[in-house]
């Protein structure tokens, strides 16, 4: 991205929209932001992850890597295609205006949903049934296991019930005739989050390509860690640092600086590089490729973590007792560059950055980033002012952090 020209754009999340759903949403609204955009002569916009939300209603804490978050698919959209009615939507409650409040959105959107879902199932063989089938088939690979973790999250409990690792034991460590006789059991509530996802996908491409025919280009994020409550954690736990029972052994943190004497003790598991590397990177290459189709460029999260990570020991309350451990670097940029080709990324090389970090980052000719914010001291050589920044950065005067 090195001789990339000087572009401009946004940091807006599409939940951040109008819109009469209680959130913003895929549809009129985020349409009407991209021929705003263009009048503005801009051409970027760049959004949160796209992923669903977790704990705390945070994108980077999603139940899946890959799955859309199913809050953002425009209700309207469902309604014209004959799956939802007026008089659905009119049971919309009121709705703060000025932000958004989950607890009544997020059973009025699902609510809706399983509705639209329901008609959808029981309208016979259409082209819209083909299509679905299709994605289905096309996305196999992530959707069955994150169709049947949603699944069974619900079957226990949902957002306030067990964790994977409580499930039952056959189910907890994927045992083949479990599996399968949850598949049979819970078929319908699987259709349900398949469709669901489906819906997002096909909202999604449609806004995609009218930002893209409009020279708006999309400018994704992601995390580099995943929740440990997650479909890919329960369908991948030889990927990640566990114990017998499924439990991390060590979690993701940052280690005490400026902002927090403890340092931050995010809990997500940490990766086994070791068997990541055995594999090529197949669930990274996979990843990034399915983060490509929904974005032009794609800022990497926490970007140092690839050349060393603060590993911290999952008993402890505070991040202090870490230790930093080695990342798999230049070996994984390599391998992900020759299964995708050249890497449209901004790295995120914000805190405790180290000339490990920087020789990462510049060695793949990657951008870096820059926030005008902390720029206010009274250091004249400070590396946020706008006199002193180098080529090849991305410059925000804030970001959703501060």
């Amino acid at each position: 991205m090195n001789s990339a020209p000087r572009q401009s754009g946004i940091l807006l999340h599409p939940t951040s929209l109008p819109g009469p759903h209680g959130s913003g949403d895929l549809g009129t609204a985020a349409f009407h932001f991209v021929d705003w955009l263009v009048a503005g002569g801009q051409s970027l916009w760049q959004l949160l992850p796209l992923t669903g939300l977790g704990p705390g209603n945070s994108p980077y804490s999603s139940p899946s890597a890959f799955a859309g978050n199913e809050l953002l698919i425009d209700l309207v959209q469902l309604q014209d295609a004959g799956w939802l009615t007026p008089a659905d939507l009119a049971e919309a409650p009121v709705f703060p205006e000025q932000r958004i409040d989950y607890a009544a959105v997020r059973p009025f959107r699902m609510g809706q949903l399983r509705r639209a879902a329901a008609r959808f199932f029981a309208s016979g063989k259409t082209p819209e049934h083909a299509a679905f089938s299709a994605f289905c088939t096309d996305s196999r690979a992530w959707l069955d296991d994150y169709a049947l973790f949603m699944a069974l999250d619900i079957a226990h409990g949902g957002e306030n019930g067990a964790m994977w690792q409580e499930w039952p034991a056959e189910l907890a460590h994927r045992k083949p005739e479990a599996l399968r006789a949850a598949e049979r059991s819970h078929a319908e509530e699987i259709s349900f989050w398949k469709f669901s996802q489906w819906c997002f996908y096909t909202q999604w491409a449609r806004l995609k390509a009218y930002a893209n025919a409009n020279r708006i280009e999309i400018v994704g994020d992601l995390p580099i860690f995943v929740a440990g409550h997650s479909a890919d954690v329960w369908a991948n736990p030889g990927l990640f640092d566990l114990d017998k029972s499924g439990h991390p052994r060590v979690v993701a943190g940052v280690p005490p600086d400026y902002f927090s004497e403890t340092g931050q003790r995010w809990g997500n598991p940490l990766y086994l590089w070791s068997a990541h590397a055995a594999e090529h990177y197949l669930w990274w290459v996979d990843r990034m490729r399915q983060t490509m189709t929904l974005c032009d460029i794609v800022r990497i999260d926490h970007f140092r973590g690839f050349a060393g990570y603060w590993a911290v020991p999952a008993g402890e309350e505070t991040a202090i007792n870490g230790q930093w451990m080695v990342g798999p670097g230049h070996d994984f940029f390599d391998v992900v560059k020759r299964g995708l080709g050249e890497l449209p990324i901004i790295a995120e090389d914000l805190g405790e950055i180290t000339p490990d970090v920087v020789a990462l980052r510049d060695d793949f000719g990657l951008p870096g980033m820059k926030i005008l914010q902390f720029a206010f001291s009274t250091d004249a050589s400070d590396k946020f002012l706008p006199h002193n920044y180098s080529r090849n950065f991305v410059v925000y005067t804030g970001t959703h952090d501060n």
